[in-house]
């Protein structure tokens, strides 16, 4: 169209962009290409859609890939709510106040280069990062490190790259009076893993619990991208990067422990428990006992303050996988009953059990049940040594201590055994901790407000596994390779499973029995 136009013709044009924002942007907005300097605002199919979501609801949740211009398209937005409305007031909010400093610049740009006649209202006070129209409407960017916007009622609060907020739980408390008055809020970013304000806020628009509208966008939305193009594009990415980046996904973006491709293998494995049982029902089996099997139980309990939870996992040694799992928030006499109840349903297992502080007290009614097969190691080097000489040593202690130096050991360990697919985790309670299980500042722990309980267990199980077991299993090897050396023994002992075998108080106690007789025979050989 033709900017040359007589008073009438612009006082209705006016009028018309005044009801259209797609109509003003695609008629009259132009912005500044990298390639081609300034040009029309043609927008997209899917760009027009969000101008009209912009319109028909007062909250939009945005989740996009990268370089679809939906900053620019938002920018455009802000310029039409500005222009045609009197005393709005905008506040644009990131991590970062250069990263909402540039949408505003953004909003700038677009409203200097509007012909002169549409600009109903004239840019009156001009800063860096803010300005304010005649009509009263104003836009400012702030980071979320200050207080900017708690106080003010506001007309439209734009939350950029949402998913890289920290601390976005707590700052929307505060944020969402502004918006009372018959504010607006636009939240758009690329994914960043799991867990934080941005991911529940898309999950539960999907679901229709909160009253956000959400608009997923991926990479091939834009018309002008193929298959070509995103293999082009994808050549020198990440898994992480193209989940983050491109593809919209959360589950394999942003900075969890596990690789994103591990994290897909360990989502295709989980299937729902055969039963859920248990005076809470939070007792999970997916496999019933098999006495021909040995077990292991890996026991993480819960501090005490209602936070976090007591869990455990069962773990059949001969094919690593877990069987049985358990999370509640039982006291912990309670919890020591059900232990020693399902260790012994589990042909005596293993008991491994984390001596904090509310772990002692478990472990001390273990010992008044007589539970015949719980985990000891020494004090100062965490090394296993077997129940029946711990009750001689003064240096060894019940249970498994998880300590500054032990813990990023036994993650490492967890994170191997998922690499190399040696472990069989079923539980979607287990997995989404791994979702929201990250590195912060350094340290691989759950994001706030999250639990990492089932993690932790599951750690210790794969160390004292990889370690202990191991260990004592090739211990006992020696040994009888030593007699068999000099007499054929028959033992019950299956070794088939390197280093899973051989732990139980039964079996070693068999075996060492039958090598000390044969020892007082035959130790005159070596004197």
């Amino acid at each position: 169209m033709s900017f040359e136009l007589d008073k009438k013709q612009k006082v209705k044009e006016i009028l018309k962009c005044g009801k259209d924002p797609a109509y003003f942007l695609k008629t009259y907005a132009r912005i500044s290409h990298p390639m081609h300097g300034l040009i029309l605002f043609d927008t997209y199919d899917f760009q027009d859609e969000l101008l009209q979501d912009f319109n028909d609801y007062r909250f939009n949740v945005i989740l996009k890939a990268r370089q679809l211009g939906i900053s620019t398209i938002t920018a455009g937005y802000i310029v039409w709510l500005m222009l045609f409305h009197r005393d709005k007031s905008i506040l644009v909010m990131a991590t970062k106040f250069a990263t909402a400093g540039n949408l505003v610049k953004k909003v700038k740009g677009v409203m200097r280069n509007l012909p002169e006649w549409i600009k109903i209202a004239s840019i009156d006070v001009d800063n860096r990062t803010s300005f304010e129209l005649s009509n009263g409407s104003t836009i400012k960017a702030a980071s979320t490190s200050g207080d900017a916007g708690r106080s003010e009622a506001l007309s439209l609060l734009v939350l950029d790259e949402a998913a890289h907020i920290e601390g976005l739980e707590e700052l929307w408390t505060g944020l969402y009076p502004t918006l009372s008055t018959g504010g607006r809020c636009i939240a758009l970013s690329t994914p960043n893993g799991v867990g934080n304000w941005f991911h529940k806020t898309c999950t539960d628009a999907e679901s229709g619990t909160n009253n956000f509208h959400l608009t997923t966008l991926p990479w091939d939305v834009h018309p002008d991208r193929d298959k070509e193009w995103y293999k082009k594009e994808t050549k020198n990415m990440s898994k992480r990067q193209i989940a983050q980046e491109l593809e919209c996904n959360f589950n394999t973006s942003g900075e969890t422990v596990i690789d994103p491709d591990d994290m897909e293998w360990l989502l295709s494995n989980v299937c729902e428990p055969k039963y859920r049982t248990g005076f809470d029902r939070n007792f999970w089996i997916w496999e019933e006992f098999d006495p021909t099997c040995n077990y292991l139980m890996s026991v993480d309990v819960s501090r005490g303050d209602g936070a976090d939870f007591s869990t455990f996992h069962i773990i059949k040694l001969e094919t690593l996988e877990i069987v049985g799992e358990y999370q509640g928030k039982p006291t912990p006499d309670m919890f020591a009953v059900m232990l020693n109840q399902v260790g012994r349903e589990f042909g005596n297992a293993m008991m491994v059990v984390e001596n904090n502080n509310i772990g002692y007290t478990v472990l001390d009614k273990l010992t008044e049940f007589a539970y015949p097969n719980v985990y000891y190691s020494i004090k100062s080097t965490h090394e296993y040594v077997e129940q029946h000489v711990a009750e001689h040593r003064t240096s060894a202690v019940a249970g498994f201590t998880t300590s500054m130096k032990t813990r990023p050991l036994i993650v490492a360990k967890l994170e191997e055994f998922i690499r190399n697919k040696l472990i069989k985790v079923y539980s979607s309670r287990t997995v989404n901790e791994f979702k929201t299980f990250i590195w912060r500042n350094g340290r691989p722990q759950a994001m706030k407000s999250y639990n990492d309980d089932l993690i932790m267990a599951l750690a210790i199980a794969c160390w004292v596994r990889d370690t202990a077991i191991q260990a004592n299993a090739r211990d006992l090897n020696y040994q009888k390779a030593f007699v068999d050396a000099i007499y054929t023994v028959k033992t019950t002992m299956n070794t088939q499973i390197k280093g899973q075998n051989g732990y139980k108080p039964n079996n070693a106690t068999d075996i060492m029995s039958e090598a000390k007789s044969y020892w007082d025979e035959y130790k005159w050989i070596i004197k």
